[in-house]
Protein backbone atom coordinates (compact mmCIF):
# COMPACT_ATOMS: atom_id res chain seq x y z
CA UNK A 1 0.00 0.00 0.00
CA UNK A 2 1.54 3.41 -1.08
CA UNK A 3 -0.77 5.44 1.46
CA UNK A 4 -0.62 5.79 4.76
CA UNK A 5 -3.82 5.21 5.30
CA UNK A 6 -3.44 5.37 9.15
CA UNK A 7 -3.28 9.13 8.95
CA UNK A 8 -6.75 9.36 6.91
CA UNK A 9 -8.23 6.70 9.67
CA UNK A 10 -7.26 8.62 12.64
CA UNK A 11 -10.27 10.90 11.27
CA UNK A 12 -12.32 7.40 12.17
CA UNK A 13 -10.55 6.90 15.66
CA UNK A 14 -11.01 11.05 16.54
CA UNK A 15 -14.53 10.83 15.67
CA UNK A 16 -15.28 7.52 18.53
CA UNK A 17 -13.01 9.07 21.03
CA UNK A 18 -15.18 12.67 20.78
CA UNK A 19 -18.33 10.58 21.17
CA UNK A 20 -17.32 7.94 23.47
CA UNK A 21 -15.87 10.60 26.18
CA UNK A 22 -19.05 12.59 26.45
CA UNK A 23 -20.18 10.01 28.03
CA UNK A 24 -16.66 9.52 30.77
CA UNK A 25 -17.71 8.69 34.02
CA UNK A 26 -21.39 8.38 33.97
CA UNK A 27 -21.35 4.39 34.43
CA UNK A 28 -23.03 3.86 31.32
CA UNK A 29 -21.04 1.50 29.36
CA UNK A 30 -23.36 0.60 26.30
CA UNK A 31 -24.07 3.97 25.57
CA UNK A 32 -20.49 4.86 25.63
CA UNK A 33 -19.52 1.89 23.28
CA UNK A 34 -22.99 2.29 21.17
CA UNK A 35 -21.69 6.22 21.17
CA UNK A 36 -18.01 5.22 19.39
CA UNK A 37 -18.97 2.78 17.20
CA UNK A 38 -22.11 5.14 15.52
CA UNK A 39 -19.55 7.85 15.03
CA UNK A 40 -17.00 5.38 13.88
CA UNK A 41 -19.07 3.80 10.92
CA UNK A 42 -20.40 7.52 10.32
CA UNK A 43 -16.63 8.82 9.93
CA UNK A 44 -15.24 5.62 7.63
CA UNK A 45 -17.98 6.97 4.86
CA UNK A 46 -15.38 9.79 4.20
CA UNK A 47 -12.21 7.76 4.43
CA UNK A 48 -11.32 6.34 0.53
CA UNK A 49 -11.01 3.01 1.02
CA UNK A 50 -12.47 -0.50 -0.05
CA UNK A 51 -12.20 -1.92 3.66
CA UNK A 52 -13.91 -4.97 5.14
CA UNK A 53 -13.94 -5.46 8.95
CA UNK A 54 -12.97 -8.57 9.83
CA UNK A 55 -12.09 -7.97 13.93
CA UNK A 56 -15.45 -6.30 15.29
CA UNK A 57 -15.83 -6.77 19.36
CA UNK A 58 -19.03 -7.37 20.77
CA UNK A 59 -20.23 -11.18 19.91
CA UNK A 60 -18.62 -12.15 23.03
CA UNK A 61 -20.49 -9.72 25.52
CA UNK A 62 -23.73 -8.54 23.06
CA UNK A 63 -22.19 -5.09 22.82
CA UNK A 64 -22.59 -2.89 20.03
CA UNK A 65 -20.14 -3.57 17.84
CA UNK A 66 -19.36 -2.73 13.86
CA UNK A 67 -20.23 -6.15 12.58
CA UNK A 68 -17.37 -8.97 11.00
CA UNK A 69 -17.76 -8.80 7.11
CA UNK A 70 -19.24 -4.95 7.05
CA UNK A 71 -17.78 -3.08 4.38
CA UNK A 72 -16.97 0.40 5.17
CA UNK A 73 -14.91 3.25 3.40
CA UNK A 74 -15.92 5.14 0.65
CA UNK A 75 -13.66 4.00 -2.21
CA UNK A 76 -13.78 2.97 -5.67
CA UNK A 77 -12.15 0.19 -7.86
CA UNK A 78 -9.09 2.76 -7.37
CA UNK A 79 -8.78 2.93 -3.74
CA UNK A 80 -6.90 0.10 -1.99
CA UNK A 81 -8.55 -2.87 -0.91
CA UNK A 82 -8.34 -3.79 3.21
CA UNK A 83 -8.95 -5.58 6.39
CA UNK A 84 -9.95 -3.92 9.19
CA UNK A 85 -9.68 -4.74 12.98
CA UNK A 86 -11.86 -2.06 15.45
CA UNK A 87 -12.46 -2.00 18.79
CA UNK A 88 -14.31 1.79 18.74
CA UNK A 89 -14.08 1.86 22.70
CA UNK A 90 -11.35 -0.16 24.01
CA UNK A 91 -11.85 -0.56 27.83
CA UNK A 92 -15.31 0.27 27.79
CA UNK A 93 -15.50 0.23 31.38
CA UNK A 94 -12.60 2.07 31.70
CA UNK A 95 -14.64 4.99 29.77
CA UNK A 96 -17.84 4.37 32.26
CA UNK A 97 -16.14 4.84 35.58
CA UNK A 98 -13.88 7.76 34.46
CA UNK A 99 -10.71 5.63 34.69
CA UNK A 100 -7.46 5.65 32.63
CA UNK A 101 -6.00 4.15 29.19
CA UNK A 102 -9.62 3.86 27.32
CA UNK A 103 -9.01 4.37 23.30
CA UNK A 104 -10.71 4.30 20.22
CA UNK A 105 -8.29 2.11 18.06
CA UNK A 106 -8.18 0.89 14.36
CA UNK A 107 -5.69 -1.49 12.99
CA UNK A 108 -5.07 -2.34 9.04
CA UNK A 109 -3.95 -4.23 6.42
CA UNK A 110 -3.49 -5.68 3.05
CA UNK A 111 -6.61 -8.15 2.85
CA UNK A 112 -5.53 -11.62 4.00
CA UNK A 113 -3.41 -10.38 6.82
CA UNK A 114 -5.20 -9.96 9.43
CA UNK A 115 -5.93 -13.11 11.71
CA UNK A 116 -9.23 -13.65 11.72
CA UNK A 117 -10.09 -14.97 15.08
CA UNK A 118 -13.73 -15.28 16.65
CA UNK A 119 -14.11 -13.16 19.51
CA UNK A 120 -13.65 -15.80 22.35
CA UNK A 121 -10.55 -15.34 24.66
CA UNK A 122 -6.69 -15.56 24.00
CA UNK A 123 -3.49 -16.58 25.82
CA UNK A 124 -0.76 -13.29 25.39
CA UNK A 125 2.35 -12.55 26.19
CA UNK A 126 3.98 -9.46 24.60
CA UNK A 127 7.00 -7.53 24.82
CA UNK A 128 9.34 -4.48 23.55
CA UNK A 129 11.91 -4.43 21.33
CA UNK A 130 14.60 -4.85 23.57
CA UNK A 131 12.69 -8.50 24.56
CA UNK A 132 11.99 -9.40 20.80
CA UNK A 133 12.44 -13.49 19.79
CA UNK A 134 13.70 -13.81 23.63
CA UNK A 135 9.91 -15.25 25.16
CA UNK A 136 8.14 -18.38 24.77
CA UNK A 137 4.15 -18.57 25.51
CA UNK A 138 4.94 -22.36 26.20
CA UNK A 139 7.49 -20.98 28.84
CA UNK A 140 6.70 -20.70 32.41
CA UNK A 141 6.37 -16.99 33.77
CA UNK A 142 9.69 -17.84 36.04
CA UNK A 143 11.38 -18.62 32.71
CA UNK A 144 10.41 -15.56 30.48
CA UNK A 145 10.89 -13.33 32.99
CA UNK A 146 14.69 -14.38 33.50
CA UNK A 147 15.08 -14.20 29.96
CA UNK A 148 14.02 -10.76 29.66
CA UNK A 149 16.33 -9.45 32.65
CA UNK A 150 19.51 -11.08 30.60
CA UNK A 151 17.85 -9.42 27.51
CA UNK A 152 17.21 -5.92 28.95
CA UNK A 153 20.79 -6.51 31.46
CA UNK A 154 18.82 -5.84 34.39
CA UNK A 155 17.54 -8.39 37.37
CA UNK A 156 14.15 -10.27 37.57
CA UNK A 157 13.59 -7.90 40.49
CA UNK A 158 13.64 -4.55 38.21
CA UNK A 159 11.11 -6.01 35.79
CA UNK A 160 7.30 -5.13 36.16
CA UNK A 161 4.98 -7.49 34.32
CA UNK A 162 0.85 -6.34 33.73
CA UNK A 163 -1.83 -8.19 34.31
CA UNK A 164 -5.59 -8.26 33.95
CA UNK A 165 -6.81 -8.42 37.38
CA UNK A 166 -9.09 -11.82 37.14
CA UNK A 167 -9.92 -14.95 39.33
CA UNK A 168 -8.42 -16.57 36.24
CA UNK A 169 -4.84 -15.33 37.05
CA UNK A 170 -4.65 -16.06 40.06
CA UNK A 171 -1.68 -18.68 39.84
CA UNK A 172 -0.36 -16.75 37.06
CA UNK A 173 0.12 -13.76 39.64
CA UNK A 174 1.35 -15.75 42.10
CA UNK A 175 4.00 -17.28 40.08
CA UNK A 176 5.13 -13.83 38.74
CA UNK A 177 5.72 -12.90 42.43
CA UNK A 178 7.14 -15.43 43.58
CA UNK A 179 9.90 -15.26 40.76
CA UNK A 180 10.43 -11.92 41.69
CA UNK A 181 9.09 -9.50 39.71
CA UNK A 182 6.48 -6.47 40.37
CA UNK A 183 3.26 -6.66 39.15
CA UNK A 184 0.97 -4.10 37.67
CA UNK A 185 -2.62 -5.31 37.42
CA UNK A 186 -4.87 -3.38 35.22
CA UNK A 187 -9.27 -3.76 35.45
CA UNK A 188 -9.37 -3.43 31.58
CA UNK A 189 -7.51 -2.68 28.66
CA UNK A 190 -4.40 -4.87 27.42
CA UNK A 191 -3.97 -3.21 23.74
CA UNK A 192 -2.91 -0.34 25.94
CA UNK A 193 -1.44 -2.33 28.33
CA UNK A 194 0.32 -4.56 25.18
CA UNK A 195 1.45 -1.26 23.52
CA UNK A 196 3.08 -0.13 26.72
CA UNK A 197 5.81 -2.83 26.70
CA UNK A 198 7.63 -1.31 23.49
CA UNK A 199 7.20 2.86 25.07
CA UNK A 200 10.66 4.03 27.16
CA UNK A 201 9.63 5.51 30.39
CA UNK A 202 6.13 3.09 30.64
CA UNK A 203 7.81 0.92 33.27
CA UNK A 204 6.64 -2.09 31.90
CA UNK A 205 8.34 -5.13 30.59
CA UNK A 206 6.04 -7.61 29.62
CA UNK A 207 1.83 -8.67 29.74
CA UNK A 208 0.90 -11.53 30.43
CA UNK A 209 -2.63 -13.38 30.58
CA UNK A 210 -5.46 -13.91 29.01
CA UNK A 211 -7.89 -11.27 27.42
CA UNK A 212 -9.84 -11.36 24.19
CA UNK A 213 -8.75 -12.45 21.11
CA UNK A 214 -9.60 -9.35 18.72
CA UNK A 215 -7.59 -7.44 20.96
CA UNK A 216 -4.82 -9.95 20.88
CA UNK A 217 -4.88 -8.91 17.16
CA UNK A 218 -5.10 -5.14 17.20
CA UNK A 219 -2.07 -5.49 19.52
CA UNK A 220 -0.21 -7.94 17.37
CA UNK A 221 -0.64 -4.81 14.73
CA UNK A 222 0.64 -2.67 16.70
CA UNK A 223 3.45 -4.41 18.21
CA UNK A 224 4.39 -5.12 14.30
CA UNK A 225 5.12 -1.17 14.09
CA UNK A 226 6.93 -0.67 16.78
CA UNK A 227 9.67 -3.57 17.15
CA UNK A 228 8.13 -5.81 19.76
CA UNK A 229 6.72 -9.10 20.23
CA UNK A 230 3.77 -11.35 20.97
CA UNK A 231 2.87 -14.83 20.80
CA UNK A 232 -0.51 -16.16 21.61
CA UNK A 233 -2.95 -19.13 22.03
CA UNK A 234 -6.57 -19.34 21.29
CA UNK A 235 -8.35 -20.40 24.96
CA UNK A 236 -11.19 -22.91 23.57
CA UNK A 237 -13.72 -23.31 26.28
CA UNK A 238 -16.21 -25.29 24.15
CA UNK A 239 -17.28 -27.37 21.19
CA UNK A 240 -19.01 -24.24 19.95
CA UNK A 241 -16.36 -22.36 20.53
CA UNK A 242 -14.10 -24.35 18.45
CA UNK A 243 -16.94 -24.65 15.70
CA UNK A 244 -16.79 -20.92 15.51
CA UNK A 245 -12.93 -21.04 14.80
CA UNK A 246 -13.38 -23.36 12.18
CA UNK A 247 -16.00 -20.91 10.47
CA UNK A 248 -13.16 -18.45 10.80
CA UNK A 249 -10.42 -20.97 9.02
CA UNK A 250 -9.13 -22.07 11.83
CA UNK A 251 -8.69 -25.32 12.12
CA UNK A 252 -5.56 -25.97 14.55
CA UNK A 253 -7.31 -24.47 17.91
CA UNK A 254 -4.39 -25.31 20.09
CA UNK A 255 -2.05 -23.24 17.02
CA UNK A 256 0.53 -21.46 18.94
CA UNK A 257 0.70 -17.94 16.98
CA UNK A 258 3.59 -15.48 16.11
CA UNK A 259 3.37 -12.07 15.50
CA UNK A 260 3.88 -12.03 12.52
CA UNK A 261 0.94 -14.98 11.70
CA UNK A 262 -1.48 -12.41 13.80
CA UNK A 263 -0.98 -9.52 12.03
CA UNK A 264 0.95 -9.79 8.54
CA UNK A 265 2.32 -8.04 5.54
CA UNK A 266 2.25 -3.40 5.57
CA UNK A 267 0.68 -2.96 8.96
CA UNK A 268 -1.43 0.22 10.08
CA UNK A 269 -2.41 1.14 13.37
CA UNK A 270 -4.01 4.41 14.65
CA UNK A 271 -5.46 4.62 18.18
CA UNK A 272 -7.08 7.81 20.15
CA UNK A 273 -7.13 8.35 23.82
CA UNK A 274 -10.97 8.69 25.03
CA UNK A 275 -9.38 8.91 28.58
CA UNK A 276 -6.21 9.85 29.58
CA UNK A 277 -3.71 6.76 30.51
CA UNK A 278 -0.33 5.31 29.66
CA UNK A 279 0.29 6.41 26.13
CA UNK A 280 -2.19 9.08 24.58
CA UNK A 281 -4.03 11.57 26.54
CA UNK A 282 -7.89 11.72 26.62
CA UNK A 283 -10.61 14.00 24.98
CA UNK A 284 -10.34 17.84 26.76
CA UNK A 285 -13.46 19.85 25.61
CA UNK A 286 -13.20 23.55 25.51
CA UNK A 287 -16.00 25.58 24.27
CA UNK A 288 -16.79 25.45 21.01
CA UNK A 289 -14.67 22.16 20.53
CA UNK A 290 -12.19 19.52 21.62
CA UNK A 291 -8.77 18.69 21.41
CA UNK A 292 -7.68 15.27 21.12
CA UNK A 293 -4.35 12.91 21.56
CA UNK A 294 -3.65 10.13 19.03
CA UNK A 295 -0.74 7.69 17.73
CA UNK A 296 -0.38 7.21 14.13
CA UNK A 297 1.89 3.85 12.86
CA UNK A 298 3.17 1.88 9.93
CA UNK A 299 4.91 -1.16 10.19
CA UNK A 300 6.86 -0.72 6.55
CA UNK A 301 8.19 2.19 7.84
CA UNK A 302 8.25 1.77 11.14
CA UNK A 303 6.86 5.37 11.67
CA UNK A 304 5.09 6.36 15.20
CA UNK A 305 3.51 9.71 14.93
CA UNK A 306 1.63 11.52 18.25
CA UNK A 307 -0.64 13.86 16.67
CA UNK A 308 -2.45 16.52 19.27
CA UNK A 309 -6.02 17.97 17.14
CA UNK A 310 -8.21 20.96 18.02
CA UNK A 311 -11.54 20.32 16.95
CA UNK A 312 -13.29 23.03 15.97
CA UNK A 313 -17.44 21.76 16.34
CA UNK A 314 -18.29 25.19 14.33
CA UNK A 315 -16.05 24.25 11.57
CA UNK A 316 -16.09 20.58 10.69
CA UNK A 317 -18.53 17.59 11.53
CA UNK A 318 -18.70 15.91 15.36
CA UNK A 319 -20.26 12.86 15.06
CA UNK A 320 -22.34 11.88 17.65
CA UNK A 321 -22.22 15.60 19.47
Amino acid sequence: MERNLALEVVRVTEAAALSAARLMGRGEAVAADQAAVNAMRHAFESVSIRGTVVIGEGERDEAPMLFIGERVGSGDESDPEVDIAVDPLEGTNLCALGRPNALAVIAMAERGRLLHAPDIYMDKIAVGPHAKGVVDLDKSPKKNLAAIADAKGVYVEDLTAVILERPRHHDLIQEVRKAGARVHLISDGDVSAAISTCIPGSGIDVLFGIGGAPEGVLAAAALRCVGGDLQARLVVNSAEEKERCKRMGIEDVSKKWHLEELAAGDVMFAATGVTTGDILKGVRYFRGGAETHSLVMRSSSGTIRIIETKHHFDRKPHFGH
